[in-house]
């Protein structure tokens, strides 16, 4: 055991942005694969947890796609915590010197045992449009911080203010829309046609009503990304432009993506697609957030930065 502690990392290496990446990478796919298991109506395909069938732990043949769809994304979970043991092993050695990569590690690790168990429960309430939604917001929020990690793993720790108060102050009122849309986002699935099963009841409010009131701070948002691009731009710090040109991008795409699924009556393929694309607006928006300040790489810790990062 002491020689395996042994070779753990004692600076930021390849290794370390290696499972930084991947955790991001695996807590995004487990919202593709949720909501395809959603979309398909797969929801209650394994219809007990923690075993899919009270005799089997896989899915049986009997029970057909849907008990295969939901069945896979079972597998993907057991996936994203391998993943989040092996970062916060990897990170273990730095836990003093990098907290700041040590605690979203642990994070992501309490979070996915916590999203398994709030999984297991949407099973057992059969699919209670409260608990499903407590079950995507926790795994937005899970992205958020996969992409702090890979954004601390890559670029260093926090350093000095970078931007001038008046960005700050627009940038984090865009984060609070940017929250509002997808808990509203949230709200509007919830009240819609895709409950992940047809015997599954629905939150009881005016689907119709929620897509319109869903776009208002949806518009709000790319009107203050805008303005948040105007100032990066003006900040000079490339880290902070191109994360305005991301974020403002990921908006674009997600409002045309929203407005094609509620003209064309909710095609699951586009619901899915809108699904992963707010993960990827919150971590989009991350990553604008920590631009704001420099990121200083400490004498142990952390290898020497990326060329190019001010």
């Amino acid at each position: 055991m002491k020689a395996l502690y042994a070779k753990l990392p004692t600076l930021v290496d390849g290794r370390i942005r290696a499972i930084a990446v991947v955790s991001f990478v695996v807590q995004t796919l487990i919202i593709a694969t949720g909501g395809a298991v959603r979309l398909t109506g797969s929801g209650l395909g394994c219809p007990t947890w923690p075993l899919c069938t009270d005799a089997s732990l896989i899915a049986t043949p009997e029970m057909g796609i849907h008990g295969a769809i939901e069945f896979g994304n079972r597998l993907l979970s057991i996936i994203v915590g391998i993943v989040a043991v092996l970062a916060v092993v990897l990170l273990l050695r730095l836990r003093a010197q990098r907290r700041d990569l040590f605690v979203p590690a642990v994070i992501l690790l309490v979070g996915t045992v916590l999203q398994g168990f709030i999984g297991g429960i949407s099973v057992r309430v059969q699919l209670d449009p409260s608990v499903v939604g407590v079950h995507f917001a926790i795994s937005v929020v899970l992205v958020v911080v996969a992409s702090i990690l890979v954004y601390r793993a890559y670029l260093g720790r926090r350093g000095e203010r970078a931007a001038p108060s008046w960005l700050l102050v627009v940038t984090h009122v865009t984060s609070l829309a940017v929250a509002v849309t997808v808990v509203v986002g949230i709200l509007t699935t919830g009240s819609g046609p895709h409950a992940g099963d047809a015997a599954s009841d629905r939150n009881g409010l005016d689907p119709e009503l929620l897509q319109h009131i869903h776009s208002w701070p949806a518009y709000v948002t790319v009107a203050l990304s805008l303005v948040v691009l105007v100032g990066a731009v003006r900040s000079g710090r490339a880290v902070l432009r191109w994360s305005a040109v991301a974020l403002l991008a990921v908006e674009v795409l997600q409002v045309v993506v929203g407005i094609s699924q509620a003209r064309l009556g909710l095609p699951p393929l586009l619901v899915g697609i809108h699904m992963v694309l707010a993960c990827l607006l919150a971590s989009a928006m991350a990553w604008v957030v920590l631009s704001l300040r420099t990121s200083t790489p400490s004498s142990r810790g952390l290898s020497t930065p990326p060329h190019g990062v001010s």
